[in-house]
C-alpha cells in the first residue's frame, strides 16, 4: 500500500507533522526489495520520548549496519494524528519508507513502562496486527518485546511471540538471522519460535501456561513444549568496551524530551539500591575505557552537531576518575563550547573539582537523589548516604557556582512513617538554612516525590505498595510541611497513576483480557496525565471482576511463587531474599 499521497495531504493538519516524516539527519533508508528481513522498531509513546531512548538508537545502528537487515522506526501516533488515520483508514507506518507496519517480518516494541501498555495495543490495532500471538496467521509479523518491562511481561505475554530479556545487541541479530535461515527453508512459525527459544535470553510465552489454586492464587507455570526451558537466563553483553555504540544517531527535528547526544559510560550499577529494578537487571558492571568514550565523542559530534553530550549510565560519578575524563573531554572541545553532562549524580561521591567541570558559561540546575528523608529510611532501602553527603555535595557545588538544585524522593518506602514523611521537609529546609549562613544566599530547591512501586527481580518484590489513600494522606503532610518552611517548590506522582503501575508490574496473565477491554474503552497513553483516568481503569476492574488490591497492596511471602520466575535476571531468589532479610535487620519492625 502506497501512502506516500495521503501523507503529504495529511500531515500539514496534525499539530507536529515534523513526527511522522521520517527524514531526519542520519536516518538509515534501505530498499524493502534487497533486504533479506524486514523489522519495525516500535515505541509506544510519542516521537518526542521514543527519540530520547539510547536504547532505540543502539538497536537502529546495530541491525542496520547488517546488509541484509532492515530496521525502521515507529512511534505511537498523538491523538490528532491518529483520530485522522482512522478516518481515512490509513494503517500504522514506519518512518523511513511510510510502509505500513503489518508488512515487515517483525515488530518490535521496547518495554519502559508499564502505562505504555494499552499503547502497544492501540498501536498493533492502528496496524491491522491481530492482537493474540496463537490468532495471527503466517502472514503476520512476530511480535517481539525487550527493555526492562521484559523481565515482568506476564499481562502482555498473550499478545507477544517472543519476548527478549536484557541485552539485544548480539541477541537480536542472532533472532533476526535465524529467523531467515528458518524462512528460506520454508519451516513455519511454530518451528521457527520452537528454534528461537534454544537463543539465551530468548522466552516464548506461548510454550508456558500459569495454573492457579482454587482461591486464584498462582501456583506456576506448566511447559508446553520441550523446547522450553525451565528457567529464561537473561542475555548479557560482556565486553561493553568493545561492543558497538551509536555515532551516528538519528538527529530529530522536533525537540526530544532529552534533545541531546548520549554516550554511554558503563551498563550496571553496583550500588544494590533495594527498591531498584535496573540496579538489578542491567547487572553486573560493564565499562568503556576513557579513549573508547573520546572516540565516540569525536565521532558523535561530527556526525550530529550536537553541543551537548550526556555521559549515561545509572551511576555516572561512579566512573573511574570521571573528574579527569571530563576535564579531558572539555580541555579536547573547548573550541567548539560543548557542554557535557551527567544525568545522574551520587552524593557520596560528588566533588567541588567535578561540579567546576560541569560549568562553561552555563548553570542550569543539579540533580540528587536522597530518596528517603531519614538516615534510618536510606539503610532500610540501600541507599547509604548522609545528611553530611547531601550538605557536602551541594555547598561543593554551591561554591562552584550553581544555585538551582533538584532534589529526588520517594513516598510509601517499606518501613516509611509520618516522621520520614515530615523529615524530607526538614532536610531541605535545613540544607537551604545552612548554605544561606554558610555562603550567604539561599538556593533554589525543586523537590519531586514519586510514590513507592514494588518491582519485580527486586529485594522488595515482596513488599505491597501504600494504599492510595495512604499517599495522598502523606503527599498532603507533606506539602503542609514544605509550605510552611517556604523556599521550596514540591511536584509528587499521580497515586492512581502508580497505583496501576504497580497493579501490572506485579501482574500475571490474568489481566491480559483487562487491557484488551481497556483499550477498547479508549485508554491510551496512561502515562500522560491528560489522558490518564482513574476512574476508568477502577470501572474495568470492576467490569471484569478483578481485585487490582491483589497485585498492588499484596505481601507476598518468600516461599510464594512469583509470575515472573521463569525469567532469569541473573540474582537469584535466594540473594534477593538475604537483602530482604537485611533489610529487616536494618528495621525489625519490617513485616515477614
Amino acid at each position: 500500500m502506497h501512502l506516500e499521497k495521503y501523507l503529504e495531504r495529511l500531515l500539514p493538519l496534525v499539530q507536529k507533522p515534523a513526527r511522522y516524516l521520517g527524514n531526519e539527519w542520519n536516518a538509515v533508508k534501505k530498499d524493502h526489495c534487497t533486504t533479506a528481513v524486514r523489522m519495525a522498531l516500535a515505541f509506544p509513546d510519542i516521537y518526542e520520548v521514543g527519540m530520547s531512548n539510547l536504547g532505540l538508537k543502539i538497536i537502529y545502528e546495530i541491525v542496520n549496519r547488517h546488509p541484509e537487515m532492515l530496521l525502521e522506526r515507529v512511534f505511537a501516533p498523538a491523538t490528532d494524528m491518529e483520530d485522522l488515520m482512522r478516518q481515512n483508514n490509513l494503517p500504522l507506518f514506519t518512518l523511513e519508507s511510510w510502509q505500513p507496519v503489518r508488512e515487515f517480518d517483525f515488530v518490535g516494541f521496547t518495554l519502559q513502562y508499564e502505562l505504555s501498555y494499552s499503547n502497544v495495543l492501540n498501536m498493533l490495532d492502528l496496524a491491522g496486527i491481530s492482537f493474540y500471538s496463537e490468532e495471527r496467521s503466517s502472514g503476520e509479523p512476530l511480535i517481539i518485546g525487550g527493555g526492562p518491562c521484559a523481565f515482568n511481561p506476564e499481562p502482555l505475554a498473550p499478545f507477544f511471540d517472543l519476548f527478549l530479556l536484557g541485552d539485544g545487541e548480539e541477541a537480536l541479530p542472532e533472532i533476526l538471522e535465524q529467523w531467515l535461515a528458518l524462512s528460506r527453508e520454508g519451516a513455519g512459525k511454530d518451528e521457527i519460535l520452537a528454534s528461537l527459544s534454544a537463543i539465551k535470553g530468548v522466552y516464548i510465552p506461548g510454550f508456558y501456561r500459569p495454573f492457579y489454586s482454587a482461591g486464584g492464587s498462582f501456583q506456576g507455570l506448566e511447559k508446553l513444549h520441550p523446547s522450553a526451558p525451565g528457567v529464561v537466563r537473561k542475555r548479557v553483553l560482556r565486553d561493553l568496551d568493545r561492543a558497538y555504540h551509536p555515532i551516528a544517531p538519528v538527529v530529530p527535528y522536533v525537540e526530544a524530551v532529552h534533545d541531546r547526544g548520549i554516550i554511554e559510560l558503563f551498563r550496571g550499577c553496583g550500588r544494590g539500591c533495594r527498591f531498584c529494578q535496573a540496579g538489578v537487571i542491567y547487572r553486573p558492571v560493564r565499562r568503556r575505557r576513557p579513549g573508547t568514550l573520546k572516540k565516540i565523542a569525536r565521532e558523535m559530534l561530527r556526525t550530529t552537531g550536537y553541543d551537548e553530550l550526556s555521559l549515561a549510565s545509572l551511576s555516572s560519578c561512579d566512573y573511574p576518575d570521571i573528574d579527569q575524563l571530563i576535564s579531558d573531554l572539555n580541555t579536547e572541545h573547548l573550541a567548539e563550547k560543548v557542554r557535557f553532562t551527567l544525568p545522574s549524580l551520587r552524593l557520596d561521591s560528588f566533588s567541588v573539582g567535578l561540579a567546576k567541570q560541569f560549568h562553561q558559561g552555563r548553570r542550569g540546575s543539579l540533580t540528587f537523589a536522597p530518596e528517603a528523608g531519614t538516615e534510618r529510611l536510606r539503610r532500610v532501602i540501600g541507599k547509604n548516604i548522609s545528611e553530611d553527603d547531601l550538605f557536602s555535595a551541594v555547598a561543593d557545588a554551591v561554591s562552584a557556582g550553581w544555585s538551582s538544585f533538584k532534589l529526588y524522593f520517594m513516598i510509601g518506602l517499606p518501613t516509611e512513617e509520618d516522621d520520614d514523611v515530615m523529615a524530607i521537609a526538614s532536610l531541605c529546609h535545613e540544607l537551604r538554612r545552612r548554605i544561606k549562613s554558610e555562603q550567604g544566599r539561599w538556593i533554589r530547591l525543586s523537590v519531586s516525590v514519586a510514590t513507592f512501586v514494588p518491582k519485580a527481580h527486586t529485594p522488595f518484590q515482596w513488599e505491597p505498595q501504600l494504599s492510595m489513600d495512604e499517599v495522598r494522606h502523606r503527599q498532603e503532610l507533606l506539602r503542609t510541611s514544605i509550605r510552611r518552611l517556604g523556599g521550596i517548590n514540591l511536584s509528587w506522582s499521580d497515586p492512581g497513576s502508580s497505583f496501576l503501575e504497580a497493579v501490572f508490574a506485579r501482574g500475571d496473565r490474568r489481566l491480559s483480557p483487562l487491557l484488551e477491554r481497556a483499550w477498547q474503552k479508549g485508554c491510551r497513553f496512561d502515562g500522560w496525565s491528560e489522558h490518564f483516568s482513574l476512574q476508568r481503569w477502577l470501572d474495568l476492574f470492576d467490569e471484569m471482576k478483578i481485585n487490582p488490591e491483589d497485585y498492588a497492596y499484596r505481601r507476598y511471602g518468600e516461599a510464594e511463587p512469583l509470575p515472573w520466575e521463569h525469567l532469569g535476571s541473573g540474582s537469584s531468589k535466594e540473594m534477593l531474599i538475604r537483602e530482604y532479610r537485611r533489610a529487616r535487620q536494618d528495621n525489625p519492625s519490617l513485616e515477614v
